[in-house]
């Protein structure tokens, strides 16, 4: 057994959160708007972690006996996975557009899975598998929706002059967003990076302690990051096509580029970032 489960690691968790805690508070870390307080998040989600993985311990094994339930438990997963992430990125209705890219990063990878025998369709071989999945395009959507919604709003002005330069209206605000919303992949691609030689994942270290081999809690590590890639990369490119087509918007004013419309009859006044859209002028000097 990796870790006791007796009151020392209870004592030893909850210092551990009310250090976190304190830490967010003595830095003062806050949304952009000051509205968020994050030692508040951190607090409420260690214990509704807490909340969570104790219901899941007592449910969990009667669940995965029975296939019906296991894919029941999986749309409850992604059913939160699917609000989570959309509220991360907007309050408005378009929240719900964040199941789109979940979907099509999750569906066909776990798809391919099963019918190619890799994943048995079993409770025990899907939910955990599931829950990796859903829980990486679950990141990668929140990181690119919220980065590329950022982006939109504070370089609002060239998407407006890209528009008067006759850029299509998607295109316009593609060229802006996407680099931003590309960063999503890193996280990803650094875990892959440094796999084995920085950090040792979860599902290597539990195929260990389950009795597998290194080799084979090495083969399954790697089929683990591997399809996480792909599932993320289908995720960020989703979510980018939904916030450049304005399916996916911002509450604040400065979102408002995601929904920017061409402007009639040119511009009126001059815009920032409109330089990077327009030739160089030629030296009339011999």
């Amino acid at each position: 057994m990796l870790l006791p489960v007796n009151a020392a690691l209870a004592v030893v968790m909850a210092v551990l959160l009310a250090a976190a805690v304190a830490g967010a508070a003595w830095a003062r870390f806050k949304d952009a708007r000051g509205r968020r307080r994050y030692w508040k998040d951190i607090g409420a989600a260690g214990l509704r972690a807490t909340l969570q993985l104790g219901a899941v311990s007592l449910l969990i094994g009667s669940v995965i006996r029975v296939l019906p339930l296991s894919l029941a438990f999986m749309m409850l997963m992604f059913a939160v996975a699917t609000r989570t992430a959309g509220r991360r990125i907007t309050a408005d209705a378009t929240w719900k557009w964040a199941a789109a890219p979940i979907a099509a990063g999750v569906i066909p990878v776990l798809a391919m899975l099963t019918l190619t025998g890799l994943v048995p369709l079993e409770g025990l071989a899907l939910i955990p598998v599931a829950g990796i999945l859903i829980g990486g395009a679950l990141t990668a959507t929140v990181l690119a929706g919220r980065r590329a919604l950022d982006e939109l709003r504070d370089r609002r002005g060239e998407v407006e002059a890209a528009l008067a330069l006759g850029f299509p209206d998607r295109d316009a605000r593609t060229e802006i967003a996407r680099p931003a919303a590309s960063e999503a992949l890193i996280p990803g691609l650094d875990q892959t990076r440094t796999v084995g030689l920085v950090t040792l994942p979860g599902a290597f270290v539990g195929m260990l302690l389950g009795g597998s081999s290194p080799v084979q809690a090495g083969a399954v590590q790697l089929f683990v990051l591997i399809a996480l890639m792909a599932v993320q990369t289908v995720a960020v490119a989703v979510t980018l096509e939904l916030v450049t087509r304005g399916l996916l918007r911002g509450t604040e004013a400065g979102s408002r580029a995601a929904g920017a419309k061409r402007l009639p009859g040119g511009l009126l006044g001059p815009v920032p970032g409109l330089g990077r859209y327009l030739p160089k002028a030629r030296s009339s000097a011999p």
